[in-house]
């Protein structure tokens, strides 16, 4: 059992450190039916930017550009303006992508099937932005819809997964599509600012590096036929943990217009108290004294990184006993008093987003611990109860029935499959930002199980992410490919378009979507049969809420 426990641990870890009308609406055939060229050549597809022209390429009628520099950095230093350059710059290949730790995914043959990574090609000079545009330059005002990937704020980026092309979504909503690549783990946030002024800023450099992004964004996308005006950013898991952040983050005030967080609820982040630590912690794992800390400037990234990783576990270990226990005790932001001057959402949402509409979700299942484990996956309702026990005690009976109102005609191997470590955090935010009282809040949940591997996957980590981009094809690893997975994707492709032109997600083939609030709690449920549910788990949730917070 305890083998079949591990494989599951590491499976979806891999995951999470891996997954109104407006404009012009016609549909579009999906990518498994394009028939067009690609037009590559000296003259279309040129836009000019701060820094200086770039070529892309044109494929079925959408401008395609990838690995535009938005910005340069020194390690751990802050972000600074990209280097101009002459003539007109190749930016039709992704570019580099952040060093990261091995995707240990790719030894679970399921996993590895199923996701189907682009782990591209690893370098520190990673500050890049990949494009989908209608058109360039046309006098159209175009949204934005920004990508931040997930991973957690350790591993990803902007072209690790098939769902991530930005082509039928841009097609599809007249949109323009930013996917793009920033600092991660050790890169990113290792917080060296006990040692002096000059790493001040050093454990917030990624999230420094989304800024610099939207301000890029800011200062260029027009040439590329977009409105910065109307920006959102959305993302999912550690990229919803990303759009979190930003929506405390003074500098991105302005920045961007909506946000959609898919389950990456990460609602409190590191603290400086023990992101020192951490930093202390690599020095004294690497025998540095502080005289020496610049040598971690030219360190080679594996020692470094394999440092880290020590220093967190060693300093999880220390504040577990001191009572601080967040969602993600890894590489994450940590709140300074300056480029994060308070947890995101810690209990209240931000002043500094308060007229920024949101959609906040999860999918029903995530990280599930029972369909991975035979043991789980055939018990009996004897045998679940015994194993219910063992983590909610004398509440277990209540946690059952609980379970029955909130889903009626549920399979015994759901008490174990049921999500209750993203959707309790998507809640309490959608909850803060309620009732800030300013712009308004949407929720959902995404139901819809892939029948691929006999519906092993269910309603997983991920499942989502083919649906809101419109990708169903480009990842039929993960959705099948078949019907019902398109009528779904139209839908909910189409929402999120909604929301970028409007701040309302409402659309054609949904139920109405009302806007969230804590007494009803209305929240959209995407399956084959979309509806509308209210409060359905808020008693079962209430029941989880009362133990001990759970983290990964």
């Amino acid at each position: 059992m305890k083998k079949h426990i591990l494989i599951t641990i590491i499976c979806y870890a891999v995951l999470y450190t891996s997954c109104s009308e407006g404009g012009n609406r016609t549909s579009r055939n999906r990518i498994s039916e394009i028939k067009g060229e690609i037009t590559v050549n000296s003259k279309d597809a040129i836009a000019k930017t701060e820094s200086g022209k770039v070529s892309g390429y044109i494929e079925d009628g959408i401008h395609i550009f990838k690995g535009i520099p938005y910005a340069k950095a020194e390690r751990f230093m802050p972000p600074t303006q990209p280097d101009p350059w002459e003539g007109v710059r190749s930016s039709r290949a992704y570019g580099p992508t952040c060093p990261q730790p091995f995707r240990t995914g790719w030894l679970v043959d399921e996993m590895a099937f199923q996701s189907n990574w682009d782990d591209g090609v690893p370098g520190e000079d990673c500050l890049r932005v990949n494009i989908w545009t209608p058109s360039l330059k046309d006098n159209k005002k175009r949204p934005v819809m920004v990508w931040l990937h997930g991973g957690g704020f350790t591993a990803g980026s902007g072209q690790e997964l098939p769902s991530y092309d930005g082509t039928n979504l841009a097609a599809k909503g007249d949109v323009v599509v930013v996917t793009l690549n920033h600092r991660l783990n050790v890169l990113g946030f290792l917080d060296l600012s006990a040692f002096g002024e000059k790493y001040a800023e050093s454990g917030n450099v990624g999230l420094l590096d989304l800024v610099a992004a939207l301000k890029w964004v800011q200062n260029n996308i027009q040439e590329f036929g977009g409105d910065p005006s109307n920006v959102t950013i959305f993302g999912q898991s550690g990229g919803g943990g990303k759009v979190t952040s930003l929506l405390a983050t003074p500098s991105a005030k302005g920045l961007f217009h909506k946000a959609i967080v898919q389950s990456g609820s990460i609602l409190r982040v590191m603290e400086s108290k023990y992101s020192r630590r951490i930093g202390a912690a690599v020095v004294e794992e690497l025998g540095l004294k502080a005289s020496q800390i610049d040598e971690l400037k030219t360190m080679p990234y594996d020692k470094l990184l394999a440092a880290g990783e020590k220093a967190i576990t060693k300093v999880k270990e220390e504040s577990l006993k001191n009572g601080f226990n967040i969602f993600l005790f890894n590489w994450s932001p940590t709140v300074d008093g300056t480029i994060l001057p308070q947890q995101p959402f810690e209990d209240k949402a931000p002043e500094t987003s308060f007229d920024v509409p949101m959609i906040i979700g999860s999918t029903l299942h995530e990280f599930m611990s029972g369909s991975w484990n035979p043991v789980l996956k055939n018990a009996d309702k004897a045998t679940a109860k015994e194993e219910l026990e063992k983590r909610y005690g004398d509440k277990a009976t209540a946690f059952i029935e609980a379970f029955g109102k909130a889903y009626p005609g549920h399979k015994t191997v759901d008490l174990f499959d049921v999500d209750f470590l993203f959707r309790p955090d998507a809640v309490r935010q959608a909850n803060y930002k309620s009732l800030q009282g300013g712009a308004p809040v949407y929720m959902y949940l995404f139901n819809w199980e892939s029948p691929v591997m006999d519906y092993a996957f269910r309603a997983s980590h991920c499942m989502e992410l083919p649906f809101v981009f419109d990708n169903v094809y480009l990842a039929r690893h993960l959705t099948g490919g078949g019907k019902e997975a398109y009528l779904l994707a139209d839908k909910m492709s189409q929402a999120w378009i909604n929301f970028a032109y409007t701040g309302n997600p409402n659309t054609e083939g949904l139920p109405e979507w009302p806007v969230y609030n804590p007494e009803k709690g209305a929240t959209m449920i995407f399956d084959n049969q979309p509806d509308i549910w209210y409060n359905h788990d808020k008693e079962l949730l209430d029941i989880v809420n009362s133990f001990p917070y759970k983290g990964l």
